[in-house]
């Protein structure tokens, strides 16, 4: 994790606006480059493929197939993405390299197994009706998916991202141009070269694993052991990836909001599009997240634990969680604020951004309240983002589950009132999560002393403790065990 803090770190400490607006800008890039470049690989494909297609829904069918991949692969995978990342985190601290790379192939395995399976028996019940080729690209594609999110949460968890960004440009990279090549064949065509841009982003991403984790052994299952892991994750993973595209499927697949595109799957251009726009607008926001993420708050967090390892003074250690507690919320303002700017400024623009796109003036209130969604969701990141360095896990489910529900509940409420609510459910479910969530982490931070000292009490009565706590043997002068600390500090998951 040093290597990208300190990155950054050097660039902010030029002290000149050159060095500040490199290090947002290398920010905003290893953070949101790898999404906004497949998301403008596909945009750009389909624009170039209309003319030379003999018809033009194809190239519609082609981003709704991609889109629906994409969304049920980070859904399902979300399974595993945090869990795995989690162990990783667990076995390094433990100086146990080794284990990563055997246990990533015994998660994949299984990964595979399970959506293969859900993959076969989707398109056996429901695309009967589509080419064969098609249905072939389909399930290839979501398994590779599947197999990709995990590995990029992963080494984004591990910090290396902009190895993964690089990845991605050869993947995409191999998408756009084998796309343009192929979009005479239409549908299978472009859904081909996506499937085989997939196929080389993920063999991307296993070498960065093999060439950082190098093992002795093939496959391994300890991963599956229950001491050893936190189940919570697990579900933690599924309901935050379930929670951001719930809104959509039901927009998806209410008559009233949607059109049939092909096979069962359905589009809502009312919906999809603001939406798409407002996503783009969180690039500032990631970029102030990452930097305050791995500079003040990932330091100040170091500073506070090492001072209780070393069995430094109490006042030492309260000045020292008070630093952490002042970086998490400036960091968490410094969101707010920055992405506070970023929705006014749109907020303005909205009208000029919708005639410059070729929209309807009608898109301009759905789009305004998904601007302001998608800035809430961020600051949820960056709450769960503490949460998890702090290893309050359950609370961090608490919050995922929170989000879910709500967003089905006013989604499907916003759905009733009509068209002057639409979005209202996904922007306010998001908001009320993360002020519960800020409630959360302010008393956390409240209690950490506390409970980090009381906790480490009867260890033998918890698995994960005995595993997981750093535990030193007394020293000379015959003092007890210094207190331990989980090793969710290998950085935020």
């Amino acid at each position: 994790m040093a290597g990208i803090g300190f990155e950054l770190r050097k660039l902010l400490r030029t002290q000149t606006y050159t060095g500040l607006i490199r290090s947002y800008g290398y920010a905003g890039l290893i953070s949101s480059g790898p999404w906004v470049l497949s998301i403008g690989v596909i945009v750009a494909l389909g624009m170039l493929s209309l003319a030379h297609v003999q018809d033009a829904r194809e190239v519609g069918a082609f981003q709704v197939s991609v889109t629906y991949l994409v969304a049920v692969s980070l859904i399902l995978s979300g399974l595993a993405q945090l869990v795995y990342t989690r162990y990783v985190a667990d076995r390094l601290y433990e100086k146990r390299a080794d284990a990563v790379l055997p246990n990533l192939i015994g998660v994949l395995t299984l990964g595979n197994v399970i959506a293969g399976a859900f993959a076969a028996g989707v398109i056996l019940l429901l695309f009967g009706g589509t080419p064969l080729l098609y249905r072939v690209e389909m399930f290839i594609t979501f398994v590779t998916l599947c197999n990709i999110w995990v590995l990029t949460v992963f080494l984004a968890g591990m910090k290396n991202y902009l190895s993964i960004l690089w990845c991605f440009v050869a993947g995409y990279g191999t998408v756009l141009v084998l796309g343009l090549a192929l979009r005479p064949w239409g549908l299978v065509g472009l859904l081909g070269a996506f499937c085989i841009g997939q196929a080389i982003l993920l063999l991307s991403l296993l070498y960065l694993v093999m060439s950082a984790y190098p093992s002795d052994r093939l496959v391994e299952w300890d991963i599956l052991r229950s001491d050893r892991t936190y189940r919570s994750l697990i579900f933690t993973g599924f309901f935050y990836n379930l929670g951001i595209w719930v809104d959509k499927f039901m927009f998806w697949y209410d008559p009233a909001t949607s059109i049939p595109v092909i096979g069962p799957l359905r589009a809502s251009p009312i919906y999809d599009f603001p939406m798409f726009l407002a996503y783009l607008s969180i690039v500032p926001g990631m970029a102030v997240f990452l930097i305050r993420m791995e500079t003040d708050f990932a330091e100040h967090y170091d500073y506070y634990y090492d001072a209780i390892r070393q069995g430094d003074t109490l006042a030492r250690i309260e000045e020292q969680r008070g630093g952490m507690i002042d970086t998490a919320r400036q960091g968490i303002y410094e969101i707010f604020k920055i992405q506070g700017i970023t929705i006014a400024i749109l907020l303005l623009l909205a009208p000029l951004i919708m005639r410059v796109v070729g929209f309807s003036d009608l898109y301009v209130p759905l789009f305004d309240i998904d601007i302001v969604g998608v800035g809430a969701q961020l600051l949820l990141l960056a709450i769960l983002n503490t949460l998890f360095y702090l290893n309050r896990l359950i609370l961090a489910l608490c919050l995922c589950a929170l989000f879910v529900a709500g967003n089905f509940v006013l989604t499907w409420l916003s759905q009733r009132l009509g068209v002057p609510f639409y979005g209202y459910g996904f922007a306010v479910s998001l908001g009320l999560v993360s002020l519960v969530g800020l409630v959360m982490l302010s008393r956390v931070f409240d209690s950490l002393t506390y409970e980090t000292f009381m906790l480490q009490a009867g260890p033998e009565n918890n698995p994960h403790e005995r595993s997981n706590v750093f535990r030193r043997g007394a020293r000379k002068r015959g003092r007890q065990a210094e207190p331990g600390i989980a090793p969710g500090e290998a950085g935020g998951t």
